[in-house]
């Protein structure tokens, strides 16, 4: 029999062993199983799925991270999909859980997703390499935190979207990346995604507005409205994907977040 695995959302998944042919609905997932030398067996991938460039260039896209393509995935067969409870829609994963195996990562904090890197690993028999990748981010971050504890707290608001603003709160990857890299959130009594009003930002007074480039890319173009209302903040254009991919990017984030608190 294959063997049933858990997932992060305590569904029962049984899987081949090891999956031949993956499909990836989450972008820092698929980043992740090029990270661990999948390219063969990773046959499908979502339009968002940009990295690394060759696989957005020549994989097979299967429709956005919550409008899937159905009939595209039919098409190519596949024997394991990763999904993310944040980034797929819940009918697409109860409609394709009916024909396929679908392994899904729920992440909140650094330990959510560095099990997520050590499972996937597993599930697809690179185990060793997932456990090495864990263990440099994890290091990674432990030596940032190291640093940062050193350093007095930048109060900061996170903007995520615009018309209507929304921010990241409390109970967000987001969240937990803007501590580790030692801002204070100041919508951290705030749950998810809450939207707000210039006004409510400005009531807030944070000493750095971060303006993301995802969902909603951010431009300079966009600072002097914030600006004008938050005439005390430093407004900043940051890279999204280091906040908020949770797979092999998380490598790369503690060198960017150092490299942000002295801008």
């Amino acid at each position: 029999m294959p063997p049933i695995v858990t997932d992060q959302m305590g569904r029962k998944v049984q899987l081949p062993a090891p999956p031949l042919r993956i499909v990836s609905l989450v972008p820092s997932q698929t980043e992740l199983l090029a990270k661990l030398n999948l390219d063969k067996a990773v046959v499908g991938i979502t339009k968002f799925c940009v990295h690394p460039e060759e696989w957005f260039r020549s994989k097979t896209r299967v429709g956005g991270t919550k409008e899937v393509k159905m009939d595209v995935i039919a098409g190519l067969s596949p024997n394991l999909i990763i999904g993310n409870k944040e980034e797929n829609s819940p009918e697409d994963i109860r409609a394709l859980e009916k024909d396929y195996p679908v392994w899904m990562s729920d992440i909140e904090d650094l330990e959510d997703a560095l099990d997520m890197i050590r499972t996937v690993g597993l599930l697809t028999d690179r185990q060793p390499a997932a456990e090495e990748l864990a263990g440099k981010i994890n290091g990674a971050f432990i030596a940032l935190g190291q640093q940062v504890q050193r350093l007095p707290p930048v109060s900061a608001a996170y903007l995520i979207w615009r018309k209507p603003y929304m921010v990241a709160a409390r109970e967000t990857f987001i969240d937990e990346m803007l501590q580790r890299a030692g801002f204070s959130n100041v919508f951290s009594r705030e749950r998810r995604y809450p939207e707000v009003s210039l006004d409510a930002i400005a009531a807030r007074e944070p000493e750095v507005i971060l303006l993301s480039s995802e969902p909603y890319p951010f431009k300079e173009k966009h600072i002097a409205e914030l600006q004008a209302a938050c005439p005390t903040s430093d407004i900043q254009l940051v890279d999204g994907e280091f906040f908020s991919w949770y797979g092999s990017r998380l490598l790369q984030s503690p060198d960017y977040f150092r490299a942000l608190r002295r801008r």
